[in-house]
């Protein structure tokens, strides 16, 4: 059954990463991860930053409000937020582990575990920017507009 299972969540994950696929039927959508939810899960655009967690159901992000439709009038910018500036295997995989001891280790005491738990961007003293504190700024200028 495992085995099963997992081999279907792999053959799920493989068609939900395309950009050939757009909407499914409204019914489906409501329930399933789809290849439109999922490229928001890959987005940098400041509106779609954190969101479309699910592997499979994407129920589980309306749930916990980590949810975010795709826009038709806004294309998806695909990769990170901050770009590496290389093409080495290595770095892309392990950078962000790398940048965790590095943060760990320099960290006072009381901060240490923060730097694991806590959101992406997050440091002890607000030295960067999380994803909510970008999506602020993206919508009040958003506003301005």
């Amino acid at each position: 059954m495992v085995l099963f299972v997992g081999a279907f969540n792999l053959v799920y994950q493989f068609w939900i990463h395309t950009e050939a696929i757009g909407r499914m039927p409204r019914w489906f959508e409501a329930v399933m991860n789809t290849p439109s939810h999922h490229r928001v899960h890959h987005a940098t655009n400041p509106r779609y930053l954190d969101s479309n967690y699910a592997g499979t159901f994407i129920i589980w992000d309306k749930m916990f409000g980590t949810f975010v439709s795709e826009v038709d009038d806004e294309p998806i910018r695909y990769g990170i937020v901050k770009q590496l500036g290389t093409f080495n295997l290595l770095w892309s995989v392990f950078h962000e582990w790398i940048g965790i001891a590095r943060d760990l280790w320099s960290a006072p005491w009381r901060h240490k575990l923060s730097y694991v738990w806590r959101p992406p961007g997050w440091s002890h003293d607000g030295s960067r920017d999380t994803s909510d504190m970008i999506k602020a700024r993206w919508a009040a200028q958003q506003e301005r507009l």
